[in-house]
């Protein structure tokens, strides 16, 4: 263990104005306070939180940091409280110390759902002080250090998912790169011991066969560097095992076809060299294509700058170079714990460029429905690699490798993506679901009447896009579910010759497990509870209970009247929120229709005539009465053709024409079946109702190079 003088010393020879009081107080209190508590390696419990400060020592943090390291089990683990910790430390160092133990505490939960709490309440506890993060980071790491102790198999593999899911990640955000790599190291060593294993045997080999490879390769850079005149210092190593399987993952290759095992770092005085070194490197060697990135010009969100360069270095050796200064290794090294910005808390710093990603998880922390969508989306957020593009203004934006502008647009402001309706890049339109590039430079464009579509979420890619996209539909889809219950029941109540009441309904609710008349109808509009239903809950003595659960023929159904006074108008209800159009029967305003509601999933909309519903006909309390709404008509809707077209040049061409020219749109064309005379082909089109669809299949049915076209069923 770390003795208490060498602690104070270490805290004194990087900050010689620390509290060597409060330390040593500290120090006291902790040991004290733990007593004969013992790990389950059997060592005193105290030696934890001395390795934990010795290791933040290592950071050069501040004095209040290292007590807070001491003192972080305290209150979890002892008799100590927030009052005396605030009493002999101050206030500053409770709230730290009170931050990590709350985490701490929630660490102890083994399932997803408090996994998912725990790092909610690590982001909003770091959004408040990111020294939290750095004690955390500190914590976890000796814990993994020590994870061997620990006896039971499912708990070690459950502690190193959680460091690979979450403080790895984070620790690269903050820019620990140290500590990212120990912690991915360790979690895999337990997590897949024999893909590590195999890993370091082969490293192992190959070091015998090489011999001093690193040290020839060493020399060489160095004299390549001095004859170009720029002073350096060179330092190479292996890559680390998880870093070289995640490798063979990503690229899907094996071991022996990795040439690029070795990273070498040069470190120089200034920018200028930066370049003059690069430059040397690159007229010497041969370069490796696509592996030149340059993080000075635009660095990180983290802060990180530095070049990265692949070349076919001494020996024909594939090496990847990382070249930076001395003040750009200090921060590639130690993160945020090299500026001493925490202090001014996490957005405080010099731009605070670096705690962006920090904000956009307490925005998506605000849009997301609950612990584990949020625990989801902020996985996304953090796992992936990055790309940079600009705005219009040259603003750098970093997103996710495969990013869109939607999540572009977001990444600018919320309020942009909620009101995106199309987007440039590089100067010329495209489409949202463009993947952009590296230097792309990205112009969204905007409207007051634009909102976010629920397409837009299988487009994202950002965790703050799809949480903001999810959170409006799911608010959109309530709405609905709450305007649709609302119709039904009262078309039910009107059916019966009464009008439902406010009075009425709250008088029920209860009995649905509703809170309120809205969640209610929502249960309503879900299809969790029926229109019958609720009307019978109110007045338990009509006979509307006798007719729950009569079965109505199908034949009988089909019928009926065109369209019944108590018929659900479906106006204002947007497709693929509370209302489905069926995909096997294509309805069109003009058809009959029924709707069958579907529990969680509102109503899907058939044509009377179509055969799926003949599978729900035993059913009778999922079917709907709906209606076309008489003001329906400004969307166009998409019906489905089946043709089959002569295998000759130009039919294709006619059949888009006389499409086109009758006022509809393609939006999407399947071929089913080809021989040598004909297509069979599927062809979806946007019409705008059953009359328009009839003029269109009339002119197809006119044109010489179809064989046949009719409406699509099933």
């Amino acid at each position: 263990m770390i003795r208490q003088y060498e602690l104070v010393e270490r805290v004194k020879a990087y900050d010689p104005g620390a509290d060597e009081e409060a330390l040593n107080r500290a120090y006291v209190f902790a040991m004290k306070a733990h007593g004969a508590q013992t790990r389950a390696s059997g060592d005193p419990y105290f030696s934890h939180p001395l390795e934990v400060a010795g290791i933040l020592t290592n950071y050069r943090l501040d004095d209040a940091s290292i007590i807070t390291a001491l003192l972080h089990d305290t209150l979890e683990d002892t008799e100590a409280t927030s009052e005396d910790i605030a009493h002999l430390f101050g206030h500053d160092v409770a709230e730290l110390v009170d931050g990590v133990t709350k985490l701490s505490q929630l660490e102890l939960q083994s399932d997803a759902t408090k996994q998912a709490e725990n790092f909610r309440k690590l982001v909003l506890a770091m959004s408040r002080d990111i020294r939290v993060l750095l004690v955390k980071l500190a914590d976890r790491l000796h814990n993994m250090r020590t994870l061997y102790h620990i006896a039971r198999d499912d708990k070690r593999k459950r502690i190193a998912r959680e460091t690979m899911d979450i403080y790895a990640p984070l620790a690269a955000r903050i820019g620990m790169h140290e500590i990212k790599d120990e912690l991915e190291d360790l979690s895999f060593a337990e997590l897949n011991a024999d893909a590590r294993d195999s890993v370091v045997n082969r490293l192992a080999f190959l070091r015998r066969r090489g011999g001093d490879l690193i040290g020839r390769v060493l020399d060489e850079l160095r004299t390549v560097l001095a004859e170009a005149g720029v002073e350096a210092d060179v330092s190479g190593r292996e890559k680390l095992p998880y870093s070289i399987w995640r490798k063979m993952q990503r690229d899907d290759v094996g071991f022996e076809q990795l040439s690029d095992i070795m990273a070498f770092r040069v470190i120089v005085e200034d920018v200028g060299d930066c370049y003059a070194a690069l430059g040397a490197l690159h007229a010497a060697y041969p370069v490796v294509p696509g592996r030149f990135k340059d993080y000075i010009s635009t660095p990180k969100p983290n802060g990180y700058r530095s070049l990265h360069t692949g070349v076919l270095g001494p020996d024909s050796q594939r090496i990847e170079m990382q070249i930076r200064t001395r003040d750009m290794h200090a921060v590639a090294e130690r993160g945020v714990a090299a500026h001493w910005e925490y202090k001014q808390g996490p957005v405080a710093g010099r731009d605070g460029k670096q705690y962006r990603w920090l904000t956009e998880l307490l925005d998506i922390l605000d849009s997301a429905a609950g612990p584990d969508d949020f625990l989801e989306h902020t996985k996304l957020e953090m796992f992936q690699d990055q790309v940079f593009c600009f705005t219009p203004k040259g603003d750098v934006i970093a997103l996710p490798r495969g990013a869109t502008p939607i999540d572009f647009a977001y990444a600018v402001h919320s309020e942009v993506g909620d009101h995106t309706v199309g987007a440039k890049v590089n100067g010329r339109m495209g489409p949202l679901r463009t993947v952009l590039r590296n230097g792309d430079q990205v112009e969204i464009l905007t409207s007051k009447n634009q909102s976010p579509s629920p397409e837009w979420e299988h487009i994202a890619v950002t965790g703050k896009a799809r949480s903001r996209v999810r959170r409006f539909v799911r608010g959109e889809r309530r709405q609905q579910y709450v305007s649709l219950g609302r119709q039904i029941v009262d078309k039910e109540f009107r059916r019966e010759g009464v009008e439902v009441t406010e009075k009425a309904l709250a008088a029920v609710r209860d009995r649905f497990r509703a809170g309120s008349t809205d969640e209610l109808y929502a249960r309503v509009g879900e299809g969790r509870v029926t229109g019958r239903e609720v009307y019978a809950a109110v007045y338990p003595e009509s006979r509307v209970k006798d007719r729950l659960g009569k079965v109505v023929k199908l034949a009988t159904a089909r019928r009926r009247g065109r369209r019944s006074e108590h018929a659900v108008p479906i106006r204002g209800l947007i497709p693929g929120m509370a209302v489905h159009f069926a995909k096997c029967c294509y309805p069109l305003p003009g058809d009959r229709i029924v709707g069958i509601v579907t529990t969680g999933k509102g109503v899907t909309i058939h044509t009377i005539d179509c055969d799926t519903l003949e599978s729900f006909a035993d059913t009778p309390e999922r079917w709907l009465d709906v209606a076309w709404d008489t003001e329906v008509g400004e969307e166009n809707q998409i019906s489905r053709f089946k043709v089959v077209l002569l295998n000759e040049p130009g039919s294709l061409s006619n059949l888009a024409t006389v499409i086109s020219k009758n006022g509809a749109n393609i939006s999407n064309l399947k071929i089913t079946h080809r021989n040598v005379d004909f297509f069979d082909m599927l062809v979806d089109v946007e019409v705008r109702d059953r009359r328009h669809f009839a003029n269109l299949l009339a002119a197809l049915r006119a044109t010489p190079a179809i064989n046949s076209v009719e409406r699509a069923r099933g």
